[in-house]
């Protein structure tokens, strides 16, 4: 069966990554990750609902000084990977606007799922302190044999 859909080549898509993640070591002196962007809007967001409590706490304080939401790198990243994937989806012909779901679910239970899946996720990078981006991207590359692990194990 023909998937009508146009995806990007995934060997063109890899080394895109590779180089924008070598890009990211070099200028940034750092990899990619996004559980640090992340965790700044979750305490932007706090801190409109419940100032003082993110004043008292020593570990969310740090995050909101010097400029609060935009004073990290990581969030710019974040909205560029959001931007990136408007781009690619227009230029391989597929911006669309819908809901992809299987015959056997509807819209409301599709949508569901995946916010639950994705709080799930940012949950366990939490606990985890870090993300799949930066553990397998950037640990990856800088050969660390944990990354590679957990990289394997997500794969197999």
């Amino acid at each position: 069966m023909e998937r009508s859909e146009r995806f990007w080549n995934p060997y063109l898509a890899g080394v895109a990554l590779g180089l924008v993640l070598l890009a990211t070591f070099l200028i940034m002196g750092q990899g990619l990750g996004a559980s640090g962007a992340a965790n700044r809007f979750g305490v932007q967001a706090l801190a409109v609902l419940a100032p003082g409590h993110v004043e008292a706490q020593s570990q969310w304080a740090g995050l909101k000084s010097g400029g609060g939401l935009l004073d990290n790198w990581l969030v710019f990243e974040v909205l560029g990977v959001f931007l990136g994937g408007i781009v690619a989806a227009f230029t391989a012909g597929r911006l669309r606007r819908g809901v992809i779901k299987g015959p056997r679910i509807s819209t409301a239970a599709r949508l569901g799922f995946a916010f639950g899946g994705g709080l799930l996720m940012g949950v366990a990078a939490r606990l985890a302190r870090g993300c799949t981006s930066g553990q397998a991207l950037s640990g990856g590359a800088m050969l660390s044999v944990g990354s590679w692990v957990f990289m394997l194990s997500v794969f197999a």
